[in-house]
């Protein structure tokens, strides 16, 4: 049983709450696939860590000219609070740098005239176990990142329209955080992908959300051997510290306590050299 306050509530009274204050308008098997999403990982949909993004999804038909037939879907996404959430978790959050602009550009899109930073960099810090505190820049541009307001048109939505900075200022420090704590989040946010489409195809089939932990896999010794040469060497030529190394390595593999003896090791090596 969860101890999150809200997720004890009754489950009727809870829905009633999130449709009628945090997801107005929303559907309801959307609002139950947050319920969902937020009790298979531990977090409080009273917070909104998460949000329905309505996005244009193929349909798996075309159209008489051969053309994809689009529909649109509510899909749940992370919003950029939940990157925070779990940054903070980690006990090695060590915050970000205020977001800093480039140069403004002033445009017209498609009848739309806007003024907007060219780009937008924040730097993420993450305190590593050697008590040393990695930055991790990300640096994202306007034009790569703004939402349309449909499919069909080149104009930013309303709300890149009214806050041309911020909404570019949330996408940086979104990547900010992945690259830092690539284990906790890889999934673009609500703020990325609003506006924009997605590559799955719908069905009739209900969409559910279930509650299924990512498996890394774990190298035996030969596979570990053959990498541990090219890691080491890495290592040692960028002057790396091992536990920024294994944060890397562990988004992506399992290790066994002596594997990771192993690659602390190579740090004293480097010392040595």
């Amino acid at each position: 049983m969860s101890t999150l306050p809200a997720l004890q509530m009754n489950k009727e009274e809870l829905f009633m709450v999130l449709s009628n204050s945090l997801y107005v308008g929303a559907q309801p098997e959307s609002i139950q696939m947050v319920l969902g999403y937020c009790e298979a990982a531990g977090l409080d949909p009273m917070q909104k860590p998460v949000h329905i993004v309505p996005m244009f999804c193929s349909t798996g038909q075309k159209d008489s000219k051969g053309f994809d037939i689009k529909a649109m879907r509510d899909v749940v996404m992370p919003g950029i609070g939940l990157y925070r959430i779990q940054a903070a978790r980690s006990g090695e959050f060590a915050g970000t740098t205020e977001p800093e602009f480039g140069f403004d550009v002033t445009e017209t899109l498609d009848g739309v005239s806007i003024t907007y930073p060219a780009w937008c960099k924040i730097t993420a810090k993450r305190l590593l176990g050697n008590g040393i505190i990695a930055e991790f820049t990300a640096k994202e541009f306007w034009k790569e990142n703004y939402a349309t307001k449909s499919k069909d048109s080149k104009a930013p939505n309303a709300m890149w329209t009214k806050r041309p900075y911020g909404q570019l200022a949330k996408c940086a420090e979104a990547q900010a955080l992945r690259k830092a704590f690539p284990e906790v989040g890889s999934q673009p946010t609500a703020d990325e992908m609003e506006g924009k489409e997605i590559d799955i195809t719908l069905d009739s089939t209900p969409q559910r959300i279930e509650n299924k932990q990512k498996t890394l896999p774990l190298l035996d010794d030969s596979a570990f051997e053959k990498k541990s040469a090219v890691w080491k060497k890495s290592m040692m030529d960028k002057g790396e510290t091992a536990e920024n190394l294994l944060a890397f390595l562990q988004a992506k593999y399992s290790f066994t306590e002596d594997q990771i003896v192993t690659i602390k090791s190579w740090e004293k090596t480097n010392a040595n050299a």
